[in-house]
C-alpha cells in the first residue's frame, strides 16, 4: 500500500496537470471563438462563388478549361490535412485512419506502385505517414500558428502544377469539417479535376436566371477557377483549425474533469491511510499503557 506521503505527492501531481488542463481549456476556447468566426464568414463566399461557376459550367463549355478534363488514374494526390500538435483527443487519428482508408480501398493498386502521391499539412499527419513508408510529394508543417490566404495558394499552386504537367490526374482532400465544438466530421473531397455539375432539369429552364457576364463567360469562368480552388482550400485550412480547436477544448474538458475524480479518488485514499495509521497508533499507545500496568 501506498505510504501517505506518496499519497500527497500524488495529489499534488494531479493537481498541478489539472492546472495545466484548465489553462489549455481556456487557450482553446479563446482559439476557438476566432477560429469558428473565420470559417462562418468564409462559408458563405466559397458557397455563392461554387454556385456561380455551376451557372456558368451550364452555359459555357467548362472542358476547354484542362482542370475541368477528367482522364484515367495513373497517378493520384491525395492532400491530407491534420494538426500540428496533438492534446486533441482523436482528432488527428480519425483523419489519418478516415486517409488510410481511403487510399486503400480506392488507390490500392496505385498505393502498391507508388503512384499514391500525399501533400501532407500538419506535423502529425506527416509523423505517421513517414514511418509508414507512404510516398510524400511535400509537406507544409507548422502553417496553423499563423495561418495566412498564401498558405493555401502554395497547396494550390503545387496541386495546379502537378495536374497540368500530368503528374497527378487526381486531386482529393481529406479534411475534419467544422461543425460544433464536441463534433468534427470527416470529409473527402475532390479538388482537382473540378468535379463536373449538372445544368438545369429539363423544364426547370424557367427557374434559372440568365445573365450577362463582361467581358465573356469564358473570360469569367478562366478568371474565376483559381479564385474558387484557393478559396475551396483556404475554407478547409480554416474549417480544420477550428474542429483542432473545438477537439482541444473537448479534450481538455474530460481531462479536467477526470483530473478531479482521481484527485477525489486519492483523497478518499489518503483519508482512509491516514485514519489506519492515526488508530494503529492509539492501539500501540494503549498496549503500551497496559503493558505498564501490568508491569507496576
Amino acid at each position: 500500500m501506498a505510504t501517505l506521503r506518496e499519497i500527497r505527492q500524488r495529489i499534488s501531481g494531479v493537481k498541478s496537470t489539472q492546472k495545466i488542463t484548465k489553462a489549455m481549456k481556456m487557450v482553446a476556447a479563446a482559439k476557438l471563438r476566432r477560429a469558428q468566426d473565420a470559417v462562418v464568414a468564409a462559408r458563405p463566399y466559397a458557397r455563392k462563388m461554387k454556385e456561380l461557376l455551376q451557372h456558368l459550367a451550364a452555359v459555357v463549355d467548362v472542358t476547354k478549361n484542362p482542370l475541368f478534363v477528367n482522364r484515367p488514374y495513373a497517378n493520384v494526390a491525395v492532400i491530407v490535412v491534420t494538426a500540428d500538435r496533438g492534446l486533441c483527443g482523436a482528432f488527428n487519428a480519425n483523419i489519418i485512419k478516415a486517409a488510410a482508408h481511403h487510399i486503400r480501398t480506392n488507390y490500392a493498386e496505385l498505393q502498391s506502385t507508388g503512384n499514391v502521391h500525399l501533400i501532407i499539412v500538419g506535423k502529425k499527419g506527416f509523423d505517421f505517414f513517414a514511418k509508414n513508408n507512404y510516398k510524400i510529394a511535400s509537406k507544409h508543417l507548422g502553417i496553423f500558428a499563423g495561418l495566412q490566404l498564401g498558405h493555401a495558394q502554395a497547396i494550390v499552386n503545387e496541386a495546379v502544377q502537378g495536374f497540368l504537367s500530368g503528374t497527378y490526374d487526381r486531386v482529393d482532400v481529406v479534411y475534419n469539417e467544422f461543425k460544433s465544438i464536441a463534433q468534427q466530421r470527416i470529409m473527402i473531397d475532390q479538388l482537382l479535376p473540378i468535379p463536373s455539375v449538372d445544368g438545369p432539369q429539363s423544364g426547370a429552364s424557367g427557374s434559372r436566371t440568365d445573365y450577362i457576364y463582361e467581358p465573356s463567360s469564358e473570360a469569367i469562368v478562366q478568371a474565376l477557377v483559381p479564385k474558387h480552388l484557393n478559396f475551396q482550400i483556404w475554407r478547409i485550412l480554416l474549417e480544420s483549425s477550428a474542429a483542432e480547436q473545438g477537439a482541444r477544448m473537448a479534450a481538455m474538458e474530460n481531462a479536467t474533469t477526470n483530473a478531479t475524480d482521481i484527485i477525489r479518488n486519492l483523497q478518499l485514499t489518503y483519508n482512509k491511510a491516514r485514519q489506519a495509521s492515526i488508530t494503529k497508533e492509539l492501539l500501540e499507545i494503549v498496549s503500551g499503557a497496559e503493558a505498564l500496568k501490568k508491569a507496576g
